[in-house]
């Protein structure tokens, strides 16, 4: 009987996802997942030990050693043969972010919607929100509303943001790949380039006729580079 798979605990999300050679237009790609990033991260800059970063993660040493020798074999092909760098993906639980205000609690059974919010609209910079509003869904009709502050939450903080309070579905406007990917590693589904009231388009996406552009990507974000799609 082979032993358990167990997650491997993760800090923080990566905040830059892409990484490609200015001379190679069509680059091939190396994918290296989030758990192989984390041990470059702990080890390489943060300068901790095989063992530190092994009870940060919540994994052997063993298995610290053999992740962190794969994510280097990698960074060394992208380097060596000019390839393309991405980061996604692996068996990772994240760090809960500290939430220093009263959220309601979800139910079993509700469907939980984040809007970027800003007066009342669809706030349209995603890196940049400082706001959300919080609409939990339960048999197709909006049981409770909230907006909860970020906090100072940027970026790559933001996925995990969303993850603590437990969201399922994001309503944005612009969004850069890096977050894209961030939301994707958190099971978070996300809905970009909408526009006009928050409420209206919670209600239009429950309704089933939200219009938004499954293709969009943020091209100016500051911070979420390499926003091609």
């Amino acid at each position: 009987m082979p032993r358990p798979f167990r997650c491997r605990k993760i800090e923080q999300m990566p905040v830059y996802r892409s990484f490609s050679p200015d001379d190679i237009k069509d680059a091939d790609s190396i994918l290296m997942t989030v758990d192989e990033f984390e041990t470059i991260r702990l080890l390489d800059y943060e300068g901790l030990t095989q063992e530190n970063c092994a009870n940060k993660m919540n994994i052997a040493r063993t298995t610290v050693t053999a992740i962190y020798e794969s994510a280097r074999k990698k960074i060394a092909e992208v380097l060596v043969s000019g390839k393309r760098l991405l980061i996604t993906g692996g068996y990772c639980e994240f760090d809960p972010v500290e939430i220093n205000q009263s959220i309601v609690e979800k139910g079993i059974k509700t469907m939980r919607i984040a809007i970027t919010y800003e007066n009342g609209d669809v706030f349209q910079h995603f890196g940049h929100c400082e706001k959300f509003k919080l609409y939990d869904v339960e048999d197709g009709k909006i049981v409770n509303e909230q907006i909860v502050d970020t906090n100072g939450s940027g970026h790559g903080a933001l996925a995990g943001f969303l993850q603590t309070l437990k969201v399922d579905a994001l309503i944005c406007g612009g969004i850069g790949m890096s977050a894209q990917t961030a939301l994707s590693d958190a099971a978070i589904k996300f809905y970009a380039s909408v526009n006009g009231e928050a409420d209206k388009a919670a209600k239009a996406l429950i309704e089933g006729n939200l219009e938004y552009d499954p293709n969009a990507c943020c091209d100016h974000h500051g911070g979420e580079h390499n926003c091609k799609h």
